[in-house]
């Protein structure tokens, strides 16, 4: 008889963020000068503190506006305090990768961990999607479904992406980029399309910081791409690596510290509009009241 065990097979799962043999892969560089080496590190650096210091902020600012508004921050302080420890483990694993001979840093033969970058993804993308609808404050009847098919396309392209971004041979680059491309062009078209819609129904002194978000979002989720193209327009190596790793910090630093306090702005501007509402609503219910005649005065 044959006995099928109910345990998950754990195995499986560890398979899908395997690194390989790093040191043939198309992005990996052999050797690096100290500049270039320098350059990775202190992004990765720059990066640690943008996202530490922007979580304290964000963390710190709710009570800067609108209860209606607040989750938009904590989820903004979440996304920040996810990828600074993620950054921190990169970070780490780009230090132990590579070591100082002669003047010139070669592979250590321990692999630089990708997956820590595509783990952060995994958690912080469907986080920034909730953060985004959370500040427009959408009506629940819209808002929970469109996370939903947002939130089940982010987990498509992250989890179709990373077979590429570890691939030896160009074709399965293409191959996994391609699939990977399709939910990530979807995300942004959805996007795009529910913030101009937003625009109709958002105050007049929030429309212009909602348009910048649009343009936010093209401009930081349009570096992903690019730096993961690069080996397949022949960048490879030393070039390959620094140009998508530099591509990929700084479309993280733009995608969620600084997306954060575009976030932060439009709440702050909604919370003093709402209050200026809730004012005149007020006044002009005391002044109604001010003119009802008592019975002693009929």
């Amino acid at each position: 008889m044959t006995v099928v065990s109910s345990v998950p097979d754990f195995a499986l799962l560890g398979a899908i963020f395997t690194q390989g043999d790093f040191s043939n892969r198309l992005s990996t560089a052999q050797s690096l000068t100290s500049s270039q080496f320098n350059l990775i590190y202190n992004a990765f650096s720059f990066a640690i503190a943008a996202m530490v210091a922007s979580a304290l902020f964000f963390f710190n600012a709710q009570a800067q506006v609108g209860q209606r508004y607040r989750l938009a921050l904590l989820v903004s302080a979440l996304v920040v305090s996810i990828a600074g420890y993620h950054y921190f483990r990169i970070f780490n694993s780009w230090d132990a990768a590579y070591s100082l001979q002669n003047g010139v840093y070669t592979l250590t033969g321990a692999p630089f961990n990708d997956a820590y970058r595509y783990v952060d993804w995994l958690l912080t993308v469907p986080l920034l999607l909730v953060e985004t609808v959370a500040v427009l404050a959408l009506p629940i009847q819209e808002a929970r479904p469109l996370l939903i098919k947002l939130a089940a396309a982010s987990v498509v392209m992250i989890a179709t992406g990373y077979p590429g971004e570890i691939s030896h041979d160009l074709t399965t680059r293409i191959i996994w980029g391609t699939v990977s491309t399709i939910p990530f062009a979807y995300i942004l078209y959805v996007l795009w399309v529910e913030l101009s819609r937003s625009l109709v129904r958002q105050p007049a002194a929030v429309q212009t910081l909602v348009r910048n978000m649009r343009l936010l979002l093209l401009l930081s989720w349009g570096v992903y791409p690019i730096a993961y193209l690069l080996p397949m327009v022949g960048i490879t190596g030393t070039s390959a690596t620094i140009g998508i790793q530099l591509g990929y910090t700084i479309a993280d630093v733009l995608a969620k510290p600084i997306f954060g306090l575009l976030v932060f702005a439009i709440a702050v501007t909604k919370t003093k509009v709402d209050q200026a509402s809730s004012s005149v609503i007020e006044t002009s219910h005391a002044t109604e009241l001010d003119v009802i005649p008592t019975p002693a005065q009929s």
